[in-house]
């Protein structure tokens, strides 16, 4: 027995005349009379009652029309979520993210939402150096990172540019400048992330530092963004942050750097990823990009 003999059938029962359903199947009377008696045949009871003037469901086939269209409802709507799935339509898409506020993420979950409501998402917190971790080993499937890193196993997309900024405790010396020169930072107490958290970022504040001729005087280390305002706030240092986040921070003072290097945020995908949700994302999110993401491989 094949699907078409039930779709045979259904068709048979409505319509109830051999002749108008087989116009409406596409075929010509005489094949479909015989599938039926095929099907008939196969189950081992009438399916139909036939007179020269009539036909007619017998109970059994009444019976039976149920039960074909359940089984046909059933894969009409696994052929359905198939073609969703294979679309990106749905799907599970697990997204590695800083600790911290990332206008653009927040702009593509937003449009991912109201445009693909089947794919469900779950955000997980975690530095650069975890997040390349987690997608190596397939735990996570996209991740939001800190350039520049060095691997040749994923691809990156710049997502965002932002200046490196400073974030003060309110009543900090610093605050009375319209922008903090790098030296003046030679004395002071920095709160900063180990190199495994954040490597390219580390290099990228460390080599400013020595460029101005001095080293960090690392006070304390922290795992994520959120963790290095906090110390802020409580007045234990300074911290080093980009200006995306004063606007959840109104405790703290915040001041650009001068002649500091933009810091750039990428989404990164392991190279031989294969998901139709994960694609589905990226197409939103270079669209909110405006399609201007640059696009590049890690070296």
């Amino acid at each position: 027995m094949e699907l078409r003999h039930l779709r045979y059938m259904l068709v048979v029962a409505e319509e109830l005349h051999f002749g108008r359903a087989a116009i409406r199947l596409n075929i010509s009377q005489p094949p479909l009379s015989q599938q039926i008696r095929q099907l008939e045949e196969e189950l081992g009871v009438r399916l139909f009652s036939r007179t020269k003037r009539e036909v007619r469901l017998t109970e059994a086939g009444s019976r039976l029309v149920v039960e074909a269209q359940q089984v046909l409802g059933r894969i009409d709507h696994f052929i359905s979520v198939a073609s969703q799935v294979g679309n990106g339509e749905i799907g599970n898409l697990s997204i590695g993210v800083p600790g911290s506020v990332s206008p653009i993420l927040t702009k593509a979950l937003r449009v991912l939402g109201k445009e693909h409501p089947g794919v469900r998402v779950e955000l997980r917190y975690m530095s650069t150096g975890e997040q390349m971790e987690a997608l190596r080993e397939g735990r996570i499937i996209v991740g939001f990172l800190n350039v520049p890193v060095r691997t040749s196993e994923l691809t990156l997309e710049v997502v965002s540019r932002e200046p490196l900024w400073l974030a003060l405790p309110k009543r900090h010396r610093l605050t009375r400048l319209k922008k903090v020169p790098v030296k003046a930072l030679a004395e002071e107490q920095i709160i900063l992330f180990p190199r495994r958290a954040t490597p390219g970022l580390h290099d990228t504040i460390t080599s400013m530092c020595k460029t101005a001729g001095f080293s960090l005087r690392v006070a304390h280390e922290v795992d994520s963004l959120v963790g290095g305002l906090t110390l802020v706030s409580a007045g234990l240092g300074v911290a080093f942050c980009t200006p995306s986040v004063q606007r959840v921070w109104t405790d703290i003072a915040f001041r650009p750097i001068e002649n500091a290097p933009d810091i750039e945020l990428a989404a990164a995908h392991r190279t031989d990823t294969v998901s139709p949700a994960l694609e589905t994302f990226l197409r939103v999110l270079r669209r909110i990009m405006g399609g201007s993401a640059a696009r590049q491989r890690s070296r």
